[in-house]
């Protein structure tokens, strides 16, 4: 999959009611979501931690302020500068609400609940853990995790994505 198609993915999957951008609350939901379906409470501080995050996410993606991204604005945006200086951040914070024990990785379980409550189905999301379980011991690491989304965005490909590719892809 190359850059376009993969950005396009991407697109499509945070425009959540379809009409061709993404707005702030869309964006700005996904902590929510994901906090309510990990089981974290509102007043968790990783919450506010990943509420934080995706502000500064929006910011940066919204380039002309109006509170509407356009494919066309998120494209310009998407890449590896946006990946490292926000998105990291960002899809780290989702990662830190779903690592219930604070360990720097998911396992099997976490990871699809994360997966799960960003959109991905359950099936997709245990062959996405299985790929980047590479080593076996049953873990992803939050390092590999992020590597593999960024590598999605930058170049298209990853080992997460190539098995999500048949189901949905969600960053």
């Amino acid at each position: 999959m190359d850059t376009t198609t993969a950005k396009s993915h991407i697109f499509a999957m945070l425009d959540v009611d379809g009409d061709g951008v993404i707005s702030r609350p869309e964006y700005l939901a996904r902590p929510g979501r994901a906090a309510s379906a990990l089981g974290r409470d509102e007043g968790d501080p990783l919450v506010a931690a990943a509420r934080a995050a995706h502000e500064r996410v929006y910011a940066s993606m919204d380039a002309d302020g109006d509170g509407r991204v356009t494919f066309e604005e998120y494209a310009a945006w998407a890449g590896a500068g946006a990946f490292d200086e926000v998105c990291r951040q960002a899809l780290g914070s989702l990662f830190d609400l779903a690592d219930a024990d604070a360990d720097g990785a998911l396992g099997r379980a976490e990871f699809t609940r994360l997966r799960a409550a960003l959109g991905n189905p359950a099936d997709s999301a245990a062959k996405a853990f299985d790929a980047l379980n590479a080593d076996g011991d049953g873990r992803v690491g939050r390092d590999e995790y992020l590597a593999s989304i960024r590598d999605f965005v930058t170049d298209g490909a990853s080992l997460m994505a190539e098995t999500l590719h048949a189901g949905s892809v969600r960053d």
